[in-house]
This record gives structure tokens, sequence and C-alpha cells, in this order.
């Protein structure tokens, strides 16, 4: 099974203003399908707490920090992100939550499809039994 993690993205520094960017392929592993992005989060709230069957994504904190915890049905990682030039690549089935949230952090996702509802496993019990399934 692939395995989530850190990629750098490149980034152009500038006395105006530093830039960063990523392409289809180039600096992540799909093509992009979808865009969303989460903000206004509570103090305390937890986003996502579900898995995909199919959907990979990327996300980047572009303003403020936040948490994305993963787990694989038998561990769990948690991975901080606070920096715009980095970006986190999170493949199909691993349950996700994103918490943690700064004031005013911004958190941009791409994702391999465009929504589905039916890609989303929202029960945890359910995920461990699709995911010992997908082992075998």
């Amino acid at each position: 099974m692939e395995k989530a993690r850190i990629i750098e993205l490149p980034k152009f520094l500038d006395p105006r203003g530093n830039l960063s960017f990523f392409e289809n392929s180039n600096q992540i592993p799909f093509d992009i399908k979808r865009t969303y992005w989460i903000y206004d989060v509570p103090g305390g709230e937890i986003r996502g707490s579900h898995a995909f069957k199919k959907s990979y994504e990327f996300i980047v904190a572009l303003s403020g920090s936040f948490d994305v915890v993963l787990n694989d049905g038998e561990k769990e990682m948690k991975y901080s992100l606070n920096r715009s030039y980095y970006g986190f690549y999170v493949p199909k089935l691993l349950w996700r939550s994103i918490e943690n949230f700064s004031t005013n952090s911004l958190a941009l996702i791409v994702s391999s499809m465009s929504f589905d509802a039916s890609d989303y496993i929202r029960d945890f019990d359910e995920f461990k039994s699709i995911r010992n399934e997908f082992k075998k």
C-alpha cells in the first residue's frame, strides 16, 4: 500500500513575497479533479473523520496550522502542517481527521476524484473491515 508523505513544494523567495505552487502529476502523484478548502473552524472542532475507497488527496496549510491524523486500522500517525510550501499526500484507504486548527487557518485540499458520496467510508469499523479485505 502506498504511504502518506510530506511533499516539499517549489518555493521562490522574493522580497515582494514568496511563491509556491503545485501542478498535476509534477509535484503531486495524481491529476486534480476537485479542489476545496476548510476555514473558520471553531476551536476544538475536528474535520474529516472518514476514509476514501478510491480517492487520493493532497492537503496544504495555506495559512495557520493544523494536524492531520491518519489511521491505517492498526496504528495512528499525526502530521502537523504549518508551512505553505509543504503539502501532505494522503493515499486511499487511510482514515483521516484534521484537527487542532489555529485561528484563521486555511486548509486547501485537492482530490484525485470529483465528489462521489459512495467513495466515502464514514464508519470506522467498516473502514477496518474494508482495509483488512484489501490486505488479503
